[in-house]
């Protein structure tokens, strides 16, 4: 990547954290599999929308009304990615904008994003009741599909250029980051599906639980932010 780097926007699962999916680790938490439906989602057999549905009416045939705090105790095993944390600190001390842009859950993703302390995120997630029990129905704030939508409204809201701006994803799905003129790399895929769409677009792949691995192909400005 020649162009100075001013935006780096990741997505959480499996890039900013050591999981593959936080949909995933909810199913293994419950005792539940739906990988066919998953493989329909990739295919765009499926919304967004109903996907969410089928995950919440499978776990809630194990379990039924489930609690905010249950989902959220599921993801006190979950790890940052190595690297994660001192990636972003360099990042925001050369006046990089970090941003994630997840279709992962919101209670988890948002406590991620604090951690980090980065400086914009977006999340699907749950509707809870009065009574914080999970509802049927999950909030769809972006297509997994369609994550370009929110790097471009990013880009107009700040006054970046697309050269300027990186994306960093571990799907097939996530290109849809890259939008015109901007640049991805793929880190980590855990799908060998994800390696060939990496391959077939030509872009760097990162294959080492490393995120510091990703300074190796930018350039960042020089001045700390003041």
């Amino acid at each position: 990547m020649s162009d100075e780097c001013l935006c780096v926007v990741f997505d959480c699962d499996g890039v900013l954290v050591d999981s593959v999916s936080s949909w995933k680790t909810l199913h293994d938490g419950f005792g539940t599999d739906n990988s066919k439906n998953l493989s329909r989602f990739i295919a765009g057999e499926i919304s967004d929308v109903e996907f969410m549905r089928s995950d919440i009416a499978m776990w809630k045939e194990i379990r039924s009304p489930i609690h905010r705090d249950e989902i959220f105790r599921m993801y006190s095993g979950i790890s940052l990615m190595p690297g994660a944390r001192e990636l972003v600190a360099l990042l925001q001390e050369r006046g990089v904008y970090v941003a994630i842009v997840s279709a992962g859950v919101d209670i988890f993703v948002s406590s991620i994003a604090a951690l980090l302390k980065v400086d914009d995120w977006i999340a699907n997630g749950f509707e809870f009741d009065d009574g914080d029990y999970l509802s049927d129905n999950g909030i769809c704030r972006l297509h997994a599909s369609g994550k370009g939508d929110i790097i471009q409204r990013l880009i107009e809201m700040h006054g970046f250029e697309p050269k300027n701006v990186l994306s960093v994803g571990d799907s097939e799905m996530d290109l849809s980051m890259m939008i015109d003129g901007s640049h991805f790399i793929g880190f980590n895929p855990s799908r060998d599906s994800s390696i060939k769409a990496f391959e077939a677009s030509n872009v760097p792949i990162i294959y080492e639980k490393n995120l510091m691995k990703i300074l190796d192909y930018i350039e960042l400005p020089s001045s700390e932010r003041n």
